[in-house]
């Protein structure tokens, strides 16, 4: 018993339970738990920019041909593109199939809009292409790393990398740096990850209290349909990649489940991206590809989200009787497929997205996001773990196809031969001597890397 709720996503999910009950018997108490979850995502956040910055430029650093940086980016973005643009369509079908908001009847004019008035000066400004480019290049690299810019990061930290390796053996002092700093960090990640049952109590505390959940019985059948969507995704598609890739989802699901049962808890993938980022490179994906892969399937590839998007896009519409042809659902998908990229891995971002979208076509009305408020952040539990299988399994479905993973290291793991309870082995440590882990040597095209 001892070594069963020793396990981290046994007491993470004792959290969510327990912060779930506090909620519905005690919600003036159980909201009041919130900080909980705050300050957890806090300290994900605060190590966040300096593991993203750092793991990138060890990557490219280490690489001897630069081709293969460009090789390996340009088919992370046609993946990306084709997953995200399956998962809006997806999404856009389900809602009319099951048509969650019809016979609703709600008068958009009489909603209250002030409980989103937040979310709607937030997306006052809307970002077209030039912006989006702009944006890429940060005022300083301090300013980036300060407001954890994840493109902005990854655009210092790629040139920076690239650098490195152009200058060779003079570089060393500077890689030998970072790879101690990294493993220092990862440490910092195993105290922060001892935290997680306490914040999933915290979060799931706040949520229930506050909304109750009779918000999710009113609004059960847009609930039940987006859980089912992306259960579907995640079983059938996702499942159908990893197949085609060489492994087993499920085996894959049971090595990262400590990693889900945080998600869910927290609703947010940002929160488990380092650790989830060290157990993708223990399983045989090289360190280049886990370092660009993972951070930029943060911004571009938010399956989760995309299904909530035109989900909850439609659903409004359905729900205010607001007429859609089939050539205003496909402008839907196809702005979403550009306001998507932006979403970040933090709750709320979806809805500041959503509603960037609304207002910039101006056929559905946004008050109508007023009826979401409410399980929204239910609903965000869901996204979240979409986006969190989806970046893990894309990341490994990439390495396959340029030949960057150990595949017999990756079936020794997911058969279990190796230990993923060990927090230690994980976030400690240096690999080859608190892991046991020999170095993994891949082929990265035409040259060999030590990851």
């Amino acid at each position: 018993m001892r070594r069963f709720f020793g396990k981290l996503y046994v007491q993470v999910l004792i959290g969510v339970f327990a912060g779930a009950a506090l909620g519905f018997f005690v919600p003036h108490i159980g909201s009041d738990f919130k900080p909980l979850g705050d300050i957890f995502i806090k300290l994900i956040k605060m190590v966040f920019a300096p593991i993203i910055f750092a793991t990138v430029v060890l990557g490219i650093a280490r690489m001897e041909n630069m081709k293969e940086l460009g090789r390996v980016g340009v088919r992370a973005l046609i993946y990306f593109e084709i997953l995200s643009t399956f998962a809006l369509a997806l999404g856009l079908v389900v809602v009319n199939v099951v048509g969650p908001g019809n016979g609703m009847n709600i008068d958009p004019t009489q909603l209250d809009t002030k409980a989103i008035a937040g979310y709607t000066a937030a997306s006052a400004k809307p970002e077209g292409f030039i912006d989006f480019l702009m944006h890429l290049v940060p005022t300083s690299v301090v300013d980036a790393l300060a407001r954890n810019d994840i493109l902005q990061i990854l655009v210092f930290a790629t040139m920076f990398g690239v650098a490195l390796s152009h200058i060779g053996p003079r570089a060393k002092p500077v890689v030998d740096f970072l790879d101690s700093f990294t493993h220092g960090v990862f440490s910092v990640v195993g105290m922060i990850m001892r935290l997680a049952p306490l914040a999933a109590f915290g979060a799931m505390a706040f949520t229930v209290g506050k909304y109750g959940l009779g918000s999710v019985v009113s609004l059960g059948k847009l609930m039940g349909t987006m859980y089912i969507t992306c259960f579907l995704f995640v079983a059938i598609v996702l499942g159908i990649i990893a197949r085609m890739s060489g492994f087993s989802l499920w085996k894959f699901l049971k090595y990262i489940k400590d990693e889900l049962f945080t998600v869910l808890g927290t609703s947010s993938s940002e929160s488990v991206v380092p650790q989830l980022m060290r157990k993708l490179e223990h399983a045989g994906v090289s360190k280049p590809v886990v370092g660009l892969v993972v951070p930029a399937g943060l911004t571009f590839n938010p399956d989760g989200q995309c299904i909530y998007y035109t989900m909850a896009a439609i659903f409004i519409a359905q729900a205010t009787n607001t007429p859609l042809t089939m050539t205003d659902q496909l402008v839907v998908l196809g702005v979403l497929l550009l306001t998507s990229k932006g979403s970040a891995g933090v709750t709320g971002s979806g809805f500041i997205t959503l509603a960037a979208t609304l207002a910039s076509m101006g056929k559905i009305p946004v008050a109508g996001m007023v009826l979401l408020l409410g399980v929204d952040r239910f609903m965000s539990e869901a996204r979240a773990i979409t986006n969190t299988i989806g970046n893990a399994v894309g990341t490994i479905a990439i390495a396959r196809w340029v030949g960057a993973v150990d595949r017999d290291r990756l079936t020794q793991v997911l058969d279990g031969k190796s230990d993923p309870e060990n927090l230690d082995e994980l976030y400690e440590g240096d690999d080859d001597e608190a892991s046991n882990v020999k170095p993994i040597r891949v082929e990265l095209g035409g040259t060999r890397i030590a990851a």
